[in-house]
């Protein structure tokens, strides 16, 4: 993936040594960071790539940092390590969507291996949130009524039961649900039903 980015956090600053040189080598971006809280504070979201996390440091580990970004909707392919790893944190990390759990000193087998599954991931979720994106956008150039009618169409609402509900005749109701149709780019309920809920999936 184009700048496809691995975000480092470690506070051994040898083992950070070694991981940027390894990530590099195989053709991937870095930021190294030795503090979890710089790493948080300089976070950039918009910048595609996973995280590769030690599980214990001081004052801030990594179940906490993997906590911040559950806490603020931050999706974002996470790759633990750690020297003194234990079932239940390893079962929470993967909980919540860690992409692998990882004992130090990493092969580098499993740590490639891992790191290319994250950037499946990453990958979906771009695609992803584009098509959303793309969706809402569109949606947002409906009128107030068209978007209301698509409300109630996605309900599984007929024309003519929609007519009542907001107060006009059948007729108007399918002028309008032909325009939101076309808009949408659609040309069945079951196809606008599957946009809608890709939108509303997201929150």
């Amino acid at each position: 993936m184009r700048n496809f980015t691995i975000f480092l956090v470690d506070d051994d600053q040898d083992v950070l040594q070694f991981l940027t040189t390894f990530v590099r080598a195989h053709g991937y971006r870095s930021r190294a960071y030795s503090l979890p809280r710089r790493f948080l504070d300089e976070y950039d979201p918009s910048v595609p790539g996973c995280v590769l996390l030690d599980l214990s440091m001081p004052t801030m580990n990594g179940l906490d940092v993997q906590r911040e970004f559950v806490k603020h909707g931050i999706e974002r392919p996470i790759i633990f390590l750690s020297g003194f790893g234990t079932v239940s944190a390893s079962v929470e990390a993967m909980k919540v969507g860690a992409v692998d759990f990882l004992p130090k000193p990493v092969k580098d087998d499993e740590l490639l291996n891992a790191i290319r599954v994250a950037e499946k991931r990453e990958t979906i979720r771009l695609q992803r949130d584009a098509e959303r994106s793309a969706i809402t956008e569109v949606i947002g150039q409906l009128t107030p009524r068209e978007r209301e009618v698509m409300q109630l169409v996605v309900q599984g609402h007929m024309n003519k039961d929609i007519a009542p509900l907001i107060e006009t005749t059948e007729k108007t109701v399918k002028v309008h649900r032909g325009r939101m149709m076309r808009k949408m780019g659609v040309r069945h309920v079951a196809e606008l039903v599957r946009m809608v809920n890709k939108v509303l999936s997201e929150t």
